[in-house]
């Protein structure tokens, strides 16, 4: 780590003070763009023109899955990737002093839900109470911006990075990672990553996450009149008789036997969520087909393909139980197949992190043991480096009335700016 001039520290602490009204307008920007799966491309072409303005050349990283799917970080895709390339873009220093650094960021959010439950619209940022709503507004959009504002924040204290810096602002984090896999594949390794992923209500530092498996199960049964169901074989009865299943293996897999040393203190870390149900016809008819979308935590010590097989395992017994004599299940694996990372906290850069951010927010970053997943496993499994996953205090995400603290949203600010100062190191811009 290079020592950094204390002239240059204020000078940048000033440039992001300076430019905090400039962020909240870029990160509403950002959050109007509805950046759901398959629409990622107006956020992408906002991340691109955030690079511009750095004065950078963005270019576009194709998600291909037959260049990808040979590799152990990859998830099997949802849908076609045309028409959605990630977006990055590279800082090259004139003379290298300090270690490359990527600051990486993912432009997808989860759908708005029920829209009408919102105060004001999903995709209308509104800033109330020294927070800004909107989906995708902690999740991690804020996030984006703060990687581009930092970067910025040099260049207005008249410093550049002395070192490569990477930008990838990527899709899928929020259901492959196959974008984050895309970007990392596509570019030189680099010396760490920060990743400004948002706290639950707190500023986060990640020191451990789950794994997790997406899995489909289709029951088809066997469809009557109303008049006649006990002839029949109703769908969505069945598919409910499988869901027990599920409940019953996440009991167990939450046992005190089963946890992972690294998760001890976190209740219920290793979660089955039932996030999509469709089936039926007709009121008044048995429902034909019912299918389920599955979501399966993965605890440390094991690995998706483990989670697979026991998946792949409760369903064969489902077709073994009398109760479903008669019906046909189908299981699909479409989506994560990911598996648990822990992060290094002892790593310099992390340890750069928590410092630079304790002492310009006057409050520590507080570990969180995650039972869910980010980026940063690919390149904390598969390029062995540190990541510094981190971010700002945001609430209800993936929920209703999404919001960021737009305080710690500047605190995020001035740690990357400072952390890549001294991690890179400096020269004039």
């Amino acid at each position: 780590m290079l020592t950094l001039d204390p002239g240059a520290r204020r000078a940048i602490l000033d440039a992001v003070t300076a430019l905090e009204i400039d962020a909240v307008a870029a990160l509403e920007r950002l959050v109007r763009c509805p950046s759901t799966l398959g629409n990622e491309a107006s956020a992408l072409d906002e991340m691109a023109r955030n690079y511009e303005s750095l004065g950078l050349a963005p270019r576009r990283v194709p998600t291909v899955p037959e260049q990808l799917a040979s590799h152990p970080g990859f998830s099997p895709p949802l849908i076609s990737y045309e028409g959605r390339d990630n977006v990055v873009a590279v800082h090259m220093p004139r003379e290298v002093k300090g270690r490359s650094l990527v600051l990486q960021g993912h432009v997808d959010v989860v759908p708005e839900g029920a829209a009408d439950l919102w105060a004001t619209p999903p995709f209308e940022p509104s800033v109330r109470g020294g927070r800004m709503y909107g989906r995708g507004a902690g999740d991690m959009k804020a996030g984006d911006i703060a990687n581009v504002m930092a970067f910025r924040a040099l260049q207005m204290a008249g410093l550049q990075p002395a070192a490569q810096v990477q930008f990838h602002s990527v899709i899928e984090e929020e259901c492959t990672g196959n974008g984050a896999l895309a970007c990392m594949m596509a570019l030189p390794k680099c010396d760490a990553a920060i990743i400004p992923e948002p706290g639950p209500g707190f500023d986060a530092l990640y020191g451990v996450e789950v794994g997790v498996v997406w899995a489909w199960v289709t029951v088809t049964g066997r469809p009557t009149h109303v008049r006649d169901m006990h002839a029949g074989i109703n769908a969505i009865e069945a598919a409910y008789l499988i869901s027990r299943l599920f409940k019953d293996y996440e009991a167990e897999m939450n046992k005190a036997e089963n946890i992972h040393e690294s998760f001890f203190g976190v209740n219920h870390p290793v979660n089955v969520n039932f996030g999509t149900v469709e089936g039926g016809e007709w009121n008044s008819s048995v429902p034909t087909r019912a299918r389920i979308g599955l979501r399966v935590g993965v605890m440390m010590g094991r690995t998706a393909l483990d989670v697979k097989a026991d998946i792949e395992r409760l369903v064969e017994q489902a077709r073994q139980d009398q109760r479903l004599r008669g019906t046909q299940i189908k299981l699909e694996f479409k989506g994560f197949m990911a598996d648990p990372c822990i992060f290094d906290m002892q790593a310099p850069i992390v340890q750069a992190v928590r410092r630079n951010f304790a002492e310009t927010a006057g409050h520590e970053l507080r570990e969180y043991k995650v039972q869910a997943l980010t980026d940063g496993r690919f390149f904390a499994l598969y390029q062995n480096i540190p990541v510094a996953c981190f971010g700002p205090e945001a609430d209800m995400i993936h929920g209703i009335d999404e919001s960021v603290s737009l305080e710690s949203f500047h605190a995020t600010t001035r740690t990357i700016a400072l952390t890549m100062a001294e991690w890179c190191g400096v020269e004039p811009a």
